[in-house]
């Protein structure tokens, strides 16, 4: 036991002797071939760790080594786990302020802070008497700790400055408010990264998934321009192997560009298996408001659990919209009737709307800018602008 013990902190020491992170960042993984060995389930490692690691390496590597022992209990001691984790993840903060001038031990950051998350939710899975978030967001807490140190690092050079680091946090912390549905917290993480001077040297993938999760925040705030531009490059520059990858971000952004007015390709859909936004896309191009609404009734659960619901059904709109130029364009006349747009919406299935509603869904078109007119009550029509009454609806 103790030669195991011995040779992986040998191997940690020599990372940490070599400023070599992605080792170190590797040895203490929860992914690494390593976690498998029954000799490294220590539960007071202190000693043996002492005798070859100073602070505050040693406080990081002692936690791993109790994380690995609560894990393999029987039931595993997630909880437990994850409050090791955190004092490892505190350790780290320790070691990015001591190594003033350096950021060779980002990837053992990054490390800590994804086995934390990880953590974090399994506690929220499998651990009972909690409020639902609670643990996530104290996981979130530690990070924040890791990523005030990064942002804060304005004395190093520019290939060993520590804000190298922030958008790798900036993304973790996005999963984690994402999850627990506080996207107000991601403002000022944003507000970070626009000002960093670094913004366009993060690595790719980082930036990918820093748009994509900035698009889909500019979704929720209905700033649907800023949603398409954001989640586009994610798209883009996303590589074709990542085929799941490319298909989440089409999951929002194709329902966002149908908003401002373009149909997404049969061909494109079926490539990602989301030939359900083809048959809405059909229903809105005709005007069929009861196939629109079947098709968001029959996929219901999956609307709500990509948590693209409410965005769907204000496409709804346009189908409104686009049934009722029909109209316009078969009466060719500025001053429609009511009645006509009621005999429309009874054609395409919907037979129990009033006269009534058919007002207030016209109001709502006519507030909403995709109608140019007014409604004369007295007289129940409809008074269309003579220049472009049904404007177009384009990007």
């Amino acid at each position: 036991m103790f030669g195991t013990v011995n040779s992986y902190l040998s191997g940690v020491l020599h990372a940490a002797q070599d400023f070599d992170g992605e080792t170190l960042g590797t040895h203490l993984s929860l992914r690494d071939v390593h976690v498998q060995n029954h000799n490294l389930y220590i539960a007071q490692p202190e000693k043996l760790v002492d005798r070859f690691l100073k602070p505050p390496l040693d406080e990081v590597v002692s936690a791993h080594l109790k994380v690995l022992y609560h894990l393999a209990q029987e039931p595993p001691g997630y909880m437990e786990a994850y409050t090791q984790q955190a004092a490892g993840c505190g350790a780290v903060v320790r070691l990015l302020q001591q190594l003033k001038d350096e950021n060779w031990c980002l990837p053992l950051m990054y490390r800590v802070c994804l086995d934390l998350r990880y953590l974090a939710q399994a506690c929220e899975k499998h651990c009972r008497g909690f409020t639902p978030g609670h643990v996530l967001e104290k996981a979130a807490d530690c990070m924040m700790a890791c990523f005030r140190v990064c942002a804060a690092d304005g004395r190093a050079s520019e290939d060993d400055t520590k804000r190298l680091g922030m958008m790798n946090l900036v993304n973790q912390l996005f999963k984690i408010y994402f999850r627990i549905n506080k996207l107000h917290l991601c403002k000022p993480l944003i507000r970070a990264i626009d000002n960093c001077v670094f913004k366009d040297s993060f690595p790719l993938p980082e930036q990918i998934t820093y748009k994509y999760f900035v698009g889909r925040r500019a979704m929720f705030d209905s700033n649907y321009q800023a949603a398409v531009q954001d989640l586009s490059y994610a798209f883009s520059n996303c590589p074709d192997r990542f085929a799941s990858n490319k298909r989440l971000i089409l999951i929002y952004l194709v329902p966002v560009k149908m908003l401002l007015g373009y149909l997404p390709s049969k061909s494109l859909l079926q490539r990602y298996d989301l030939l359900l936004f083809h048959d809405l896309a059909l229903a809105l191009k005709a005007g069929n408001v009861n196939r629109f609404d079947e098709i968001v009734r029959d996929q219901e659960l999956v609307l709500i659990r990509s948590g693209i619901y409410l965005l769907v059904e204000k496409l709804k709109f346009l189908v409104y919209r686009n049934l009722f130029k029909k109209v316009f364009v078969i009466r060719q006349t500025h001053q429609l009737d009511m009645g006509d747009f009621l005999s429309a919406l009874q054609f395409v299935g919907l037979n129990d709307v009033s006269l009534d509603e058919t007002h207030c869904i016209v109001a709502n078109l006519i507030y909403d800018g995709k109608i140019k007119g007014y409604i004369s009550h007295a007289h129940n029509k409809l008074v269309v602008s003579k220049q472009n009454p049904f404007p177009s609806i384009s990007l």
